[in-house]
């Protein structure tokens, strides 16, 4: 073949696997139409897509040609053991021209005759996302070209398996943020109430959370709080401490004992996560609050006739840091038609100004008015557009009778 009929074919291939038809199919489709045009024009047997799960640290069996048992039997590779395990701990490309039982772990590569392989990582943003192989039953040796023309092949593969994590990462956080924030807040006697939450990244769900919950004792508990971080991992471990926080909230009315026993869980089950939560309690009658902070700030306190006010209540250690605290209890009276308002760090921290400056922003916007108008208030004229952190806002309003609730 003269070299004019070799640049021809080299482009030919090339065109074959950066097709912009490609960017039309569905990621399952994308990846299936890539291993069954590489395999075509590698002339191989197999070709697999094995994609990383980060968090068990394995590559794990997704779309394949020749080895779809793989797939269908959920193959497992760990980082840095086998063939494709090795390729994503070097993010190299590895060939092997005489497969033996040495070389690899799974044992149908085996028991269907793969003979050589050649395999290389799959990146994304500059990390490796998982590994794509191609094998034949037959002993041969790849060249350079092979590895080239593989290596473009898993780059597509890459943008595409981005795509499919993002989108899953993104519908199990939207799926979370349906379960854990309340779509639609209680309706309790004397009290009116509104909520507003605003994430702060593309997944759509984070750390922060609010909660509203009725009491056996007539009392109702109000959290609101903030697990560092983004995305799902936040939004999973924000989860099981809202459920924590509302099972202790059963045993006791007294909300630092509730976070002292919530600061234990989270020691021990989520240690390295810096939690903030403020829990606040209104009595059967309305006509008081019992607040406890653990590192969160304080909430705005807005009653008709006086200025309105940041609460001035102790702030205690965040949860699961540092040693054990004491925590306290501030009690005060909630007089009819006022307004308590809760909040979470994104609506008033800014990184080009200290946090004092959005803290007076927000008890000026906040009047003892109708929940709904003052968060909608709040949201407009405190927080930042876009928003670059998550937002919580909570806002209770004491009606003037409350409910006859013996406790």
């Amino acid at each position: 073949m003269d070299e004019q009929a070799v640049m021809r074919e080299r482009l030919r291939r090339m065109e074959a696997v950066t097709d912009a038809a490609l960017s039309r199919l569905g990621v399952p489709e994308m990846l299936d139409e890539l291993l069954e045009r590489v395999r075509v024009l590698l002339g191989t047997d197999t070709a697999v897509i094995l994609l990383l799960d980060p968090h068990a640290r394995q590559l794990v069996a997704t779309a394949a040609k020749g080895l779809e048992a793989e797939v269908r039997q959920g193959v497992r590779i760990p980082v840095g053991q086998g063939f494709a395990g090795r390729i994503a701990q070097s993010r190299l490309p590895v060939i092997v021209s005489d497969v033996t039982s040495a070389d690899v772990i799974s044992p149908i590569l085996l028991e269907t005759g793969v003979r050589s392989l050649l395999g290389v990582p799959i990146f994304a943003a500059g990390d490796v996302v998982g590994v794509l192989h191609v094998g034949t039953f037959t002993r041969r040796r790849f060249g350079a070209e092979d590895i080239a023309l593989l290596q473009l092949v898993a780059d597509r593969a890459g943008v595409a398996a981005h795509i499919r994590s993002a989108k899953a990462e993104q519908q199990a956080a939207l799926s979370l943020q349906r379960s854990l924030l309340p779509p639609q807040l209680p309706e309790l006697a004397g009290l009116s109430m509104a909520a507003r939450y605003l994430p702060g990244h593309e997944f759509g769900v984070g750390g922060d959370w609010y909660d509203v919950f009725p009491l056996p004792s007539g009392w109702t508990g109000l959290v609101i709080g903030d697990v560092s971080g983004h995305g799902l991992a936040s939004a999973v471990v924000m989860g099981r401490i809202r459920s924590a926080l509302r099972a202790y909230a059963l045993v006791s009315d007294d909300p630092a004992e509730v976070l002292t026993l919530l600061d234990r869980k989270v020691r021990h089950f989520e240690a390295g996560s810096l939690t903030t939560a403020l829990y606040t309690m209104i009595s059967p009658d309305r006509a008081a609050v019992r607040l406890s902070s653990a590192g969160h700030l304080p909430p705005v306190l807005a009653v008709p006739g006086r200025d309105t006010v940041l609460m001035d209540i102790p702030v205690n250690a965040p949860l699961g840091v540092g040693h054990p605290p004491r925590r306290s209890v501030t009690e005060t009276a909630l007089p009819p038609r006022s307004l308590l308002l809760s909040y979470t760090d994104g609506l008033v921290e800014r990184r080009d100004r200290i946090i004092d400056v959005g803290l007076k922003a927000l008890v000026s916007a906040v009047q003892a008015d109708d929940p709904h108008t003052v968060c909608s208030l709040v949201m407009s004229e405190v927080a930042q557009d876009p928003a670059t952190d998550d937002i919580a806002v909570l806002a209770v309003r004491r009606e003037t009778a409350g409910p006859a609730v013996s406790p």
